[in-house]
Formats: C-alpha cells, sequence, structure tokens
C-alpha cells in the first residue's frame, strides 16, 4: 500500500515548537526519516509544557494508533511511555522504577530536616575529632 513498506516503521515524536516552548507531533514515519522530515501520518500531538492545572496535554487518534501497531510500527521510548499513560500499551516498568525513587526521594525530602541535622553533627564532630588528635601530634 506504501512506498516503505519494506523499511521499519516507527511511531515518534516530531518537534513544533520553538526555543523553550516544545510542541510535538506524534507521527508515524519510516525509521531512516529525519525527526522533523516526512511522514507517512500524525496520529496525534503531545504538548510537555504544564498548563495552568499544571498538566502536561496529549490528544491521540486511538483507532489510527491500534491500525499502526497492528501492521508492525515500533513506538520509540517517549512514545511507548505516553501510550502507557493513556492505557493503549502496558505501561514499561522503567515508569515504576522512577515513580517509587520519586516517591523516596519525596519522603526523604519531608523527613529530611532531623535527619540531616543529625548527619552535619556527626560529620562536625569527626572533623573536630581529627583537629583535635593533629593539635596533640603537634
Amino acid at each position: 500500500k506504501y512506498l516503505f513498506s519494506g523499511m521499519p516503521v516507527r511511531i515518534r515524536l516530531s518537534l513544533h515548537g520553538c526555543t523553550n516552548r516544545p510542541f510535538y507531533h506524534i507521527v508515524v514515519a519510516p525509521s531512516r526519516f529525519k525527526r522533523d522530515g516526512r511522514h507517512l501520518e500524525q496520529v496525534g500531538t503531545y504538548d510537555p509544557m504544564p498548563n495552568f492545572k499544571k498538566e502536561s496535554l496529549c490528544a491521540l487518534n486511538v483507532d489510527r494508533i491500534k491500525y499502526w501497531l497492528s501492521v508492525g510500527a515500533q513506538p520509540t521510548m517517549a512514545v511507548y511511555r505516553l501510550l502507557g499513560l493513556a492505557g493503549i500499551l502496558p505501561v514499561h516498568p522503567r515508569q515504576y522504577l522512577e515513580a517509587s525513587r520519586k516517591r523516596e526521594a519525596a519522603a526523604l525530602a519531608a523527613s529530611g530536616p532531623s535527619g540531616n541535622e543529625e548527619e552535619k553533627e556527626s560529620i562536625s564532630d569527626s572533623n573536630t575529632d581529627s583537629q583535635s588528635q593533629y593539635s596533640e601530634n603537634t
């Protein structure tokens, strides 16, 4: 049907924003084509900049994406993540790992001030001990 039937086809992001304001089209293109070059079909858009509700917007043509996946198009990792969040594909295991790391970092930051002071005190105690030993030796 297409001239590119022998080439591997990818579902990927194509940058269409300006400086410091990215905006992406989700396109189906042969893997050898340039990122922002020709494509076979545009199947969605993605705006990673949060709006006033702190949301990143993504619009998908689900029927066409499912069609392209059924004929063998491979999504890139960024598109795979978006399709996983939309429920079209399973969520990638890396996202679970990243989410757990962020939760742990947030928990440490929430309980951090008391824990950090103790660490600072122990470090300063060890520094004064080493300074006193140095003064005794000289």
